[in-house]
C-alpha cells in the first residue's frame, strides 16, 4: 500500500505541473516511479539450521518476520540478549531459558550445559528497537535447537508468549502478523490456540492459502518446528 501510494503521489505532482498526462501504471515502467527492486528483510533464510528460528512481529507499519539466533559458548550460565531488546522482550527470553532448564530432562539436554556454558540470544537488525512477549515461543525454539543440536525448519514462522510450565499464551497484532508471513513465502505458521478466532481478519484467500497449526503447550511447537531425527520419533 505504501509503495502504491508513493507511485500515486508522484503521478499526482507531474500532472499538476504539465509535465505528464494520465498516464497508465505496468510492470514496465513503474520502476521509473519506484526505482530499483528493493531487496526486503522479510526474505526468508531458505535454510535450515541449528539454533536459528523465525518469529512474526507486529510493527506500527505492519508486520515483519523475526529471525532468532541463539548460540552458547563457555562459561558461567550467563545469558547475553543483544539487538536492541526492550525489557519485556529480555524477560521473556529468560522465561525461555529458565524453561529449558527446568525440562532439560524432557528434552534428553545434560542439565551440566547450563552450569558449563553461557547463552547468547541475538535479533539481528540492532538498530531497531524490539519489545513485547511474542517472540517466547520463538527464542524458546532457538535454544532447545541449540541444546539438543537438532535443526529448525525454515519454512515455519511462529509467535506467542511462553511461559514458565511451557504453556503458550495469545498474543497481538495476528492479522499483520500473518499477512507478513505469506508476502514472505511462508504457509505455515504457528500461534496460539485462542488467537484462531483472529483469523476472521485474515482475507479468505490467505487462509486458504496458510496452514496454520493451534498450540497450547510449547512441546507442539518443538514438535512441528523441530527436524526430530527418524530415532527420536521412534522413541
Amino acid at each position: 500500500e505504501r509503495e502504491i501510494a508513493s507511485v500515486c503521489r508522484k503521478v499526482a505532482r507531474k500532472v499538476a505541473e504539465g509535465r505528464t498526462r494520465i498516464t497508465q501504471i505496468t510492470a514496465q515502467n513503474v520502476e521509473k516511479y519506484l526505482g530499483p527492486p528493493k531487496i526486503f528483510k522479510d526474505q526468508l533464510r531458505k535454510k535450515d539450521r541449528v539454533g536459528v528460528a523465525t518469529g512474526v512481529a507486529w510493527t506500527a507499519s505492519g508486520g515483519e518476520l523475526l529471525f532468532v539466533e541463539s548460540t552458547m559458548m563457555k562459561g558461567k550460565g550467563g545469558l547475553l540478549l543483544t539487538g536492541s531488546l526492550g525489557d519485556v522482550m529480555k524477560e521473556s527470553a529468560q522465561a525461555a531459558l529458565s524453561y529449558a532448564r527446568s525440562h532439560a530432562r524432557d528434552y534428553n539436554i545434560d542439565a551440566k550445559i547450563f552450569s558449563q556454558n553461557d547463552f547468547h540470544i541475538h535479533i539481528p537488525e540492532g538498530a531497531i528497537p524490539k519489545d513485547g512477549p511474542s517472540a517466547g515461543v520463538t527464542m524458546a525454539t532457538a535454544l532447545i535447537s541449540v541444546f539438543t543440536g537438532m535443526k529448525i525448519k525454515w519454512d515455519v514462522v511462529m509467535t506467542g508468549e511462553i511461559t514458565l510450565r511451557g504453556d503458550v499464551l495469545p498474543v497481538g497484532g495476528i492479522k499483520e502478523k500473518v499477512l507478513a508471513a505469506r508476502r514472505a513465502g511462508v504457509t505455515k505458521m504457528i500461534m496460539p490456540r485462542p488467537n484462531k478466532k483472529d483469523l476472521i481478519d485474515i482475507p479468505a484467500q490467505v487462509r486458504k492459502e496458510m496452514d496454520f497449526i493451534f498450540v497450547e503447550h510449547i512441546r507442539t511447537v518443538f514438535e512441528h518446528a523441530l527436524l526430530i531425527p527418524p530415532k527420536d520419533k521412534d522413541a
